[in-house]
């Protein structure tokens, strides 16, 4: 169905959904509805986004086809208007939408078991399976034994049965169907026992994937509670407390100590530290003054701030990084691709051998039907992929949400596997390898008085972002210089600006502009060059057409970690750190030499640093560390690219964003690829071996239906696990965030 204006989006969270084949299954079911025009399916997030046309299919009919698939369903809303703003599905199929907070299953919490029906239907089942058993030793009728049995399979099977035939009806298998025709065959046989084992052991291992794989869900989603629902604002000088999105950009917010800040904003009265470690990682609190950024989620700890209001609730960090990190899990990696698609080839090609398992032994051989049937379904049972299909997104998810709860954010799993394979890691300069908090260490007049130099330099720079821009208008503040509006501007990338101030034309940039104009240095002005550039320091030259009028000296101070994220770097085993500016190659020089980097290249524009790049490439995977807001032709021809720095705009260019700004992290990132990438190879390996071994055995009749499901929810449940231990990785270089303390 083609796009039209008449179709409308909608999310949904759906429940049940125990392994990858679920999210396809639900997929397929919900695309055959007349007016479903697309549906993605995250197994990982248990998330649907549907696109549907509301003129031939409404909620009520996509909530039944779910439902009707086994699972249960909730509908997502956009951030309440009102504390009680939300919609949930009626399960008994009255279908209404109240205005409730909606509570959520909490899967990974033992009173699961007790208050969920699903939980109940194992437990259940369970007695069934033991009061059938107990009759059966007691020599009671059959019968008694047989009721005893049936009721934990119709308890447990009914559901299993459901989603299997509406499979059937879809012309796809997946456990479901397979596992109802597994028993089928077994109540066909007599073996109700083995029928009822089977169900139960299913349903349990199912079950428990469920509860396990909730844990690292729920960590996830923590992360949508980080936000209060109300805020306290301040309207007609009074404060009123309101739900956030009522909230507007300007407002003020008002926030006490020991509150948490509702949404993103600017200081502009008070002075407090805040705790920032659920966006970050990092654990010290930061001070905050007026002008300083603040974001949503995070803890006011000791004073009383007043908040400008700079982005809504929908717009907020917080809301970004959940964004972020639910599409990095529905993101497919290379692996699992991979795995998907063979996982798509195998399953047909098994259920073929099974019919000939069952078929050609009878007529061909006059073997027993019964025996080889059996064996067949055992076949089928083993043969399901699921552990093989989960293998590599459970692993992605726990590393995913691991990284996250330390200020890393990978952007899907493409990131997450090729960040450990990087050969050579490329560093910008200016605010990634030093702070981007620039001062104006001198002021040399050569034609003009000191005043007016900044005068100058002050009133071309003021629309600049750049941190040395930054640098020259702060101090002609600071000296209480007025700025004139510019005319004729013109900014020149690398090199630096040009522009008219009560009609006479000035520039203010490096070297090299200076030399396009045509404006000379003169020996006496070389000579102040080569002083300012031996100290480290970087030259801003200021002059009109005719003369250089002055220079001023800038230096940016190195980051603390710096030098210390480039020994982790070479400990992770990345063989090679190059470093990229625009700065002059004495100034490159100095800062390589204090970091420890061997390599570096100056006096680099823009498109030269993309040249670099790609040469670079030709030795292995390169990964670009920038700030995130300049050169992002290199950022975006890297194979992989880090931001630091402003959260905002890197969110938006990056492949991995270092929310907290710590360049060590870098390293973090990269070991926790390869043991990403480790712990996915062990759970295919493992997963293939498995099934492979236990084929061989149900196709010779050395194992039955019970050890079957065993082997089938067993090897599930172990790569579930393996591939959770990634989620309890720590940063293991226990460092704490070098600071750099606020001048008052």
């Amino acid at each position: 169905m083609s796009q039209t204006p008449s179709l409308k989006s909608q999310q949904f969270r759906v429940a049940g959904m125990d392994c990858g084949s679920c999210a396809k299954t639900i997929e397929v079911g919900l695309l055959s509805l007349k007016g479903v025009d697309s549906a993605l399916v995250s197994f990982t997030t248990g998330i649907i986004k549907l696109s549907y046309d509301p003129m031939y299919v409404n909620e009520t009919a996509i909530y039944d086809r779910i439902v009707a698939l086994g699972y249960t369903v909730e509908r997502i809303s956009e951030v309440p208007k009102s504390p009680t703003d939300g919609c949930k599905y009626n399960q008994n199929h009255q279908h209404e939408h109240h205005c409730v907070d909606i509570p959520k299953t909490d899967t990974a919490h033992w009173k699961f078991w007790t208050t969920n029906r699903r939980g109940q239907s194992v437990i259940l089942a369970g007695v069934g399976l033991i009061l059938g058993l107990v009759a059966q030793k007691m020599a009671l009728s059959v019968w008694i034994a047989r009721f005893f049995y049936g009721i934990g399979i119709i308890i447990a099977g009914y559901p299993i049965a459901r989603a299997g035939l509406f499979e059937l009806r879809l012309r796809r298998a997946d456990m479901n169907l397979l596992m109802t025709v597994s028993v089928i065959g077994a109540v066909i046989l007599n073996d109700w026992f083995e029928a009822g084992l089977v169900v139960f052991l299913f349903s349990l291992g199912s079950t428990l994937q469920l509860f396990s794989f909730g844990r690292t869900r729920n960590a996830i989603r923590a992360l949508m509670n980080l936000t209060p629902s109300i805020a306290t604002v301040k309207r007609n000088d009074e404060e009123v407390s309101v739900s956030i999105g009522t909230v507007e950009v300007g407002e003020t917010l008002v926030i006490r100590p020991g509150g948490r800040i509702a949404l993103d904003g600017i200081v502009i009265k008070g002075a407090s530290a805040v705790d920032q470690s659920a966006i970050t990682g990092e654990s010290i609190p930061e001070d905050k003054l007026p002008g300083d950024v603040v974001y949503a989620g995070t803890i006011n700890q000791t004073g009383f701030l007043e908040v400008k209001v700079t982005h809504t609730a929908n717009d907020t960090t917080v809301a970004k990084i959940i964004n972020l990190v639910e599409e990095a899990q529905e993101s497919k990696a290379t692996s699992q691709q991979w795995v998907d698609k063979f996982a798509s080839i195998y399953t047909p090609i098994v259920i073929l051998i099974a019919l000939a398992i069952s078929l050609i032994p009878p007529f061909a051989f006059s073997q027993a039907f019964d025996v080889w049937v059996y064996r067949a379904l055992v076949m089928l049972v083993i043969a399901c992929p699921c552990a093989l299909v989960i293998s590599t997104p459970v692993s992605i998810v726990s590393a995913i949400g691991a990284a996250t709860r330390l200020g890393v954010l990978f952007k899907g799993g493409y990131a997450l596997e090729t960040a450990g394979k990087l050969h050579t890691v490329a560093f910008d300069k200016t605010g990634t390898i030093t702070q981007g908090l620039p001062t104006i260490q001198n002021v040399y007049s050569i034609s003009a008085s000191i005043e007016k130099i900044l005068e100058i330099a002050a009133s071309l720079e003021i629309q600049s972002e750049h941190p040395f821009a930054k640098a020259i208008v702060a101090e002609a503040y600071k000296q209480r210089i007025k700025t004139i509006t510019p005319e004729n501007f013109q900014s020149f990338p690398g090199k630096g600006v040009w522009g008219s101030l009560n009609e006479q034309t000035y520039a203010v940039g490096n070297r090299r502009l200076f030399k396009e104009i045509g404006i000379p240095i003169l020996s006496e002005v070389a000579s102040i060059l080569a002083e300012v550039e031996l100290k480290g320091q970087t030259p801003i030259l200021v002059g009109n057409e005719k003369q250089l009028l002055g220079v001023i000296a800038v230096s940016d101070g190195l980051r603390l970690e710096a030098a210390e994220t480039v020994r982790l770097l070479k400990q992770a085993g990345v063989k090679k750190q190059v470093m990229l500016t625009g700065d002059r190659d004495v100034v490159a020089s100095s800062i390589a030499r204090q970091i420890g980097i061997t390599e570096y290249r100056a006096e680099l524009l823009p498109q030269d640093k993309l040249a670099e790049i790609q040469k670079l490439q030709r030795n292995g995977v390169v990964g670009m560390v920038g700030d995130g807001i300049n050169d992002a032709p290199a950022l975006a021809a890297a194979d992989i690219s880090f931001a630091v720095g402003g959260i905002d705009i890197a969110l938006e260019t990056a492949d991995i964003v270092l929310v907290g700004s710590d360049l060590r992290k870098l390293a973090y990132a990269v070991n926790l690829s390869r043991r990403t990438v480790s712990v996915i190879q062990q759970n295919v390996v493992f997963s293939l071996i498995t099934k492979g071994l236990f084929l061989l055995l149900g196709t010779f009749g050395i194992v039955g239906l019970a050890v079957a499901v065993l082997a089938d929810t067993g090897s599930s449940l172990l790569v579930t696990a393996n591939g959770m231990r990634l989620f309890q990785v720590k940063d293991n270089f226990h460092y704490t965030s070098p600071r750099v303390e606020k001048r008052l």
